[in-house]
């Protein structure tokens, strides 16, 4: 029970890896408020249904959790916004949507650790895990995606290799108040993908597999977690070894 007596807000908490995460620290004993826009696909109701891409959003939520349990505890970043034309070719990317999609996923990140920085300050500790990905960290294997004809993001690479960096910033900044601030980094977690891509990122991956959503979650708690009491700034590479080679 390395949570017990935590209160953890995770935003996309609906999600693949969101709702094992929201899992995981459960079970670990914390309280969690699975902040989503939606039921997910799955069927599941978050605990707040809200849109963390609206600052007004953002800033009455940080306060209502606040003001009904006295504290926030840790701060879970998992949610993962995009336009409906996420996934077009570079050449083919309009300015408006790279715009949007840098607005959805890095600022509202931004301002969800403004605001719950400001309490974690206040009562002298607190741990926030943001999502990065290996994609923030080296640049993409196209030939992964030749089979089918598709591509990745490329808003993506900027939006999370800036999201990893800014996590080092306000760990830098925010350790003296005893506020920890680290990312995990995922790599190739199985969704159904493309059957031409899954055979070819594996074929890649050192491990030789895609990861299943469940390996992501026992990181964030670690980081969430007293154990992890020494840690902050740290980039948590959970890839199968992809960024190794």
């Amino acid at each position: 029970m390395k949570l017990e007596g935590k209160i953890i807000l995770v935003t996309g908490g609906g999600g693949l890896i969101g709702r094992e995460v929201v899992r995981e620290c459960r079970e670990s004993g914390a309280t969690v408020i699975n902040v989503d826009y939606a039921a997910n696909r799955w069927g599941e109701t978050p605990d707040i249904t809200a849109d963390v891409t609206d600052p007004t959003v953002i800033e009455q939520l940080v306060e209502d959790i606040r003001a009904k349990y006295g504290r926030i505890d840790g701060l879970v970043n998992g949610a993962y916004p995009r336009t409906a034309d996420w996934g077009l070719k570079f050449e083919e990317v309009p300015y408006e949507s790279w715009q949007k999609n840098v607005d959805m996923q890095l600022n509202a990140v931004f301002l969800l650790c403004q605001k719950v920085l400001a309490v974690m300050k206040e009562q002298g500790s607190g741990s926030i895990v943001n999502f990065g990905s290996i994609y923030g960290v080296v640049g993409n294997d196209f030939t992964i995606y030749e089979g089918y004809g598709g591509t990745s993001p490329l808003a993506y690479n900027a939006i999370k290799g800036g999201i990893i960096n800014f996590t080092r910033a306000l760990a830098s900044y925010f350790g003296k108040y005893g506020i920890r601030v680290n990312c995990v980094s995922p790599g190739g977690v199985f969704d159904n993908q493309n059957p031409s891509f899954v055979e070819a990122y594996c074929r890649k991956s050192p491990l030789k597999r895609m990861a299943r959503p469940e390996e992501m979650a026992p990181g964030v708690a670690f980081l969430l977690s007293d154990e992890s009491s020494f840690i902050t700034g740290h980039n948590l590479m959970i890839d199968g070894g992809w960024t190794a080679i």
